[in-house]
């Protein structure tokens, strides 16, 4: 008999009151009682857990890159249009915006995302951006199933350019060929190649648009509201690739 079995005996020894919820025993959640003998699939409980709880359970980063003033966190896949993807317990993944994209179209007015439910694939448009009466297309890192939105973006875009990795993130799937899919995705150090040749290609266009206002530093968190003339759909096709 293994020790997991062996643990499992032991909790269902105690007295009902003090047999610990599993997701406690795992660090999730303060102390709740086991209500169902430890049979999860069974329990409303867990149901709720998966459904509600967890999607909000965000993960900070635990390092962050910085590339030019932007920053993308260790850990998480890079897609070429500048979506990220982070791979969660049961193989559920997280996706979000990076921050390139969010400063380079500044604050949002909303995000929305496909209903839960709804198939995405890697490559094709799936999320939809605001500012003012301005659209963009965003494209979707991989394939799967939505099975969480973040309701807040739809009333307020501007919380994904708060914190794009955290607060931010804009939806969950259940992947599809995550195994094949993932190799498609940058980790570091190609998603800092990468973001160092998209700053590159952003100063020539700047360079090209209002050569006086290219100085080689920093760019703001704001940069199509700081220099409009570079054309919000030049921008989104370039950089979002749409």
């Amino acid at each position: 008999m293994d020790s997991s079995n062996l643990d499992l005996q032991a909790m269902k020894a105690l007295p009902p009151a003090r047999r610990p919820c599993v997701h406690h025993l795992k660090g999730r959640i303060r102390f709740r009682p086991c209500t169902n003998d430890y049979l999860c699939g069974n329990c409303e409980f867990d149901q709720y857990f998966y459904d509600e709880y967890s999607v909000h359970a965000v993960v900070k980063p635990v390092a962050v890159l910085e590339v030019r003033g932007f920053k993308f966190p260790h850990g998480y896949y890079l897609h070429h249009g500048h979506t990220w993807a982070r791979v969660e317990e049961g193989s559920s993944v997280r996706i979000g915006m990076d921050d390139f994209a969010l400063a380079l179209l500044g604050p949002l007015d909303r995000v929305e995302a496909p209903l839960m439910g709804k198939i995405v694939k890697q490559g094709r448009p799936c999320l939809d951006l605001t500012r003012g009466g301005r659209r963009a297309a965003v494209l979707c890192p991989l394939s799967g199933v939505v099975t969480a939105v973040n309701p807040k973006l739809r009333e307020s875009g501007n919380l994904a350019n708060q914190d794009p990795y955290t607060e931010g993130w804009v939806m969950t799937l259940q992947p599809r060929d995550l195994r094949k899919e993932i190799r498609n995705l940058m980790l570091a150090p190609q998603s800092a190649e990468f973001l160092e040749e998209e700053v590159a290609r952003l100063h020539g266009i700047v360079e090209e648009a209002l050569p006086l206002a290219a100085d080689g530093g920093h760019f703001g968190k704001d940069i199509f509201g700081a220099m409009p003339q570079l054309g919000w759909e030049r921008l989104t096709r370039a950089f979002l690739r749409t």
